[in-house]
């Protein structure tokens, strides 16, 4: 399958924020919100469409759910767990050949952060991988493990937030393991963000997304 080389966020909706952080500003909560180590709950939907993906030039579609949830170790570390689950539409590979929908496999991250932090905010952690897809088209049968981290800069009362967060998913084990069979991977990712923020709430971001197949 070729890989698709060109992706737009269409939609970044969040749903829920917890209550000690009912007294900032849309602004200040948006802001929060951009941080993936932030001590916020939030459940952005983030919808990317993915186009010259397979021989036949088609369109997928990929539905991240992403909770964030951050769990408070003591007075100076937070612990934040970061999911995402995505629900993944794939186009046909032959001539008549219909479109695959359903879960791909889930990746659960989980960073150590300050608590306390100042402008530059930063969380190193591990990346978990879980053959949860409904279909084998859609995931690989090995877990995978490796390593995570994120830095950005967040200052009270500047509009911009940016940052760069990057890890790597190895599988575990080779092609055989308690899931089945299945090709090892090494996969790594690079994620550069860049967002603006308006006092209303309402942000413009900029997040490509880089990935590296090592076993390709």
């Amino acid at each position: 399958m070729k890989s698709a080389r060109i992706f737009f966020t269409l939609l970044t909706t969040i749903l829920a924020a917890i209550s000690a952080h009912a007294e900032l500003s849309a602004e200040d909560l948006a802001k929060i919100a951009q941080n993936p180590v932030g001590n916020l709950i939030s459940v952005p939907f983030q919808e990317n469409a993915y186009f010259n993906v397979g021989p036949l030039n088609g369109t997928q579609n990929v539905l991240n759910i992403q909770p964030v949830i951050p769990i408070s170790l003591n007075d100076d570390w937070n612990i934040i767990t970061r999911t995402i689950l995505p629900i993944i539409s794939l186009p046909g590979f032959v001539p008549g050949q219909g479109s695959t929908s359903g879960l791909g496999d889930l990746q659960i991250s989980a960073f150590l952060s300050p608590a306390k932090p100042g402008a530059w905010i930063w969380g190193v952690g591990a990346v978990t991988q879980l053959p949860t897809h409904s279909n084998d088209l859609l995931g690989n049968n090995n877990a995978g493990l490796g390593p995570t981290a994120v830095f950005l800069h967040l200052e009270h009362g500047s509009p911009w937030v940016y940052g760069v967060l990057a890890n790597n998913v190895w599988s575990v084990g080779s092609s055989a393991n308690p899931f089945g069979n299945a090709p090892k991977y090494s996969n790594g990712l690079v994620q550069p963000f860049l967002n603006y923020n308006f006092e209303s709430g309402a942000y413009l971001t900029s997040s490509p997304i880089i990935t590296a197949n090592w076993e390709a």
